[in-house]
C-alpha cells in the first residue's frame, strides 16, 4: 500500500513540475510576443523547458510528453495564424518535425545525464558505506586485539598478587620480616603494573570510543620531558636517563597527558625489556614535525618481531619466567595515541647496541585524526 501511495505521489509531483515549467515557458513567450509583436525564439525557449523537465522528473516519459506538448504550443500560440493549429502551411511540417525530433533527443540526452548523475551518486554512497564498514571492521579488530592483549598481560601480575597475598594469609607466622617485605614489594610492583595497564586501557577506549577529537594544546616540549623524567626516576631509582632537546623552545600541539603516557610506556619498555638501566630520551625538529626517540642499550629487538611490535602480542623475553609481561598492549596503545595526533611511530635496532623507538608529532595543528 505504501509503495502504491509513493508512486501516486511521485506521479503527481512529476506532473506538477512538468505543468509549471511548460506554463512558465508559455508565459515568457507570451510576454515576448506582446513586447515585440513577432517572435522568432519560441522554439528555443520550449526546448530549454524540455531540458529542465527531463532533468527534474523521473523516467523518459515526461520529457517526451513535454516535447510533444511544446510543439503543439508553438504551433497553436506562436505560429501565424495565432490560437489555431495549422500544419498545412509551406515549410511548417518540416519545421515542427525537426523541432519535435530535437525536443525528444534533448529529453533523451538529459534523461541519460540524469541517470549517470544518479549512478555516480549511488556509487559515491556505496563507497562511503564500504569505507564505514572498513572503519568498523578495524575498530572491531582493535577491540578484539585489546581484549586478548589485556587477558595476556594481566595474567602474571594477578597471579603474583594472589600468590603473595595467599602466602601472607596462610603462612604469616612462618614468614620472617625480610620475606614479608619481599612479598609486599612484589604485590606493590604488580599493583603498579596493573594500574599502568588500566591507564592504557582507558586511553585507548577514550581515543577509539567516538570522541570527536583529542584535547590538543600547544605544550612546551621541555616541560613534557620534565614530567617523564620525574616519573621515570621515581619508578626506577637506578635509571641512567639522559635527555637531549633542541636549543630553541619547541611548542607542540598535543594532549599532554596521553603523550606523557606514551613516553612512560616507552621508558618502561626500555628498562624491562632492554636489560640495561641506561636510556636516552631525545627530540629533534624535522620540517613540520618533531621526532621524539627513546633509546635503550640492551639486547635489541628480534628481527622477526619488528614488523608486529605494535600489535600487542609480542614478548621480547620469551625465556624469562615473567614473559607473559611482554610488550603487551603498551606499545599498541602508544601507536594508537601517536596516530591519533597525526604522527607515526616506528622501532629499529641500533647498529652498535640496543634499540630505539621513535615517533613524530606535527608541530602545526592538524584538523583530522585517526579513528
Amino acid at each position: 500500500m505504501n509503495i502504491k501511495s509513493d508512486k501516486i505521489k511521485l506521479f503527481f509531483l512529476n506532473a506538477l513540475k512538468t505543468s509549471a515549467i511548460l506554463l512558465s515557458a508559455t508565459y515568457i513567450n507570451l510576454l515576448l510576443l506582446n513586447r515585440f509583436t513577432t517572435l522568432g525564439n519560441a522554439s528555443e525557449i520550449y526546448i530549454l523547458s524540455v531540458l529542465l523537465i527531463s532533468l527534474n522528473t523521473t523516467g523518459y516519459a515526461w520529457g517526451i510528453l513535454s516535447a510533444i506538448v511544446s510543439v503543439l504550443c508553438v504551433n497553436y500560440f506562436f505560429t501565424y495564424p495565432y490560437t489555431n493549429f495549422n500544419f498545412t502551411m509551406e515549410g511548417y511540417p518540416i519545421t515542427f518535425l525537426v523541432m519535435l525530433t530535437v525536443s525528444i533527443a534533448t529529453s533523451a540526452l538529459s534523461g541519460r545525464i540524469k541517470k549517470q548523475r544518479e549512478f555516480a551518486t549511488e556509487r559515491s554512497r556505496l563507497a562511503e558505506e564500504r569505507q564505514k564498514i572498513v572503519v568498523e571492521a578495524e575498530k572491531e579488530k582493535m577491540r578484539g586485539n585489546l581484549l586478548r592483549a589485556i587477558s595476556h598481560d594481566l595474567r602474571t601480575p594477578l597471579t603474583g598478587i594472589l600468590a603473595a597475598s595467599n602466602a601472607l594469609i596462610d603462612n604469616d607466622e612462618l614468614i620472617d620480616s625480610k620475606g614479608r617485605k619481599e612479598l609486599l614489594e612484589g604485590i606493590n610492583e604488580d599493583a603498579e603494573w596493573l594500574l599502568r595497564m588500566v591507564e592504557n586501557v582507558l586511553s585507548v577506549t577514550r581515543i577509539s570510543g567516538g570522541a570527536p577529537s583529542l584535547k590538543k594544546v600547544s605544550e612546551p616540549l621541555d616541560e613534557v620531558f620534565s614530567q617523564v623524567v620525574a616519573k621515570a626516576r621515581k619508578r626506577y631509582p637506578n635509571i641512567d636517563l639522559s635527555v637531549s632537546m633542541p636549543d630553541e623552545v619547541t611548542l607542540v600541539p598535543m594532549d599532554e597527558m596521553l603523550i606523557v603516557q606514551v613516553l612512560i610506556n616507552l621508558v618502561d619498555n626500555a628498562i624491562l625489556h632492554g636489560g640495561d638501566t641506561k636510556v636516552e630520551l631525545s627530540a629533534k625538529i624535522i620540517d613540520n614535525f618533531v621526532k621524539i626517540s627513546v633509546r635503550d642499550y640492551g639486547k635489541g629487538i628480534p628481527t622477526n618481531d619488528l614488523n608486529k611490535l605494535f600489535e600487542g602480542f609480542v614478548s621480547r623475553d620469551k625465556d624469562c619466567t615473567d614473559s607473559t609481561r611482554g610488550l603487551g598492549i603498551g606499545l599498541s596503545i602508544c601507536k594508537t595515541i601517536v596516530e591519533g595526533h597525526g604522527g607515526q611511530i616506528q622501532a629499529e635496532n641500533m647498529p652498535d647496541i640496543g634499540a630505539c623507538i621513535s615517533f613524530t608529532l606535527p608541530i602545526t595543528e592538524v584538523t583530522s585524526y585517526a579513528e
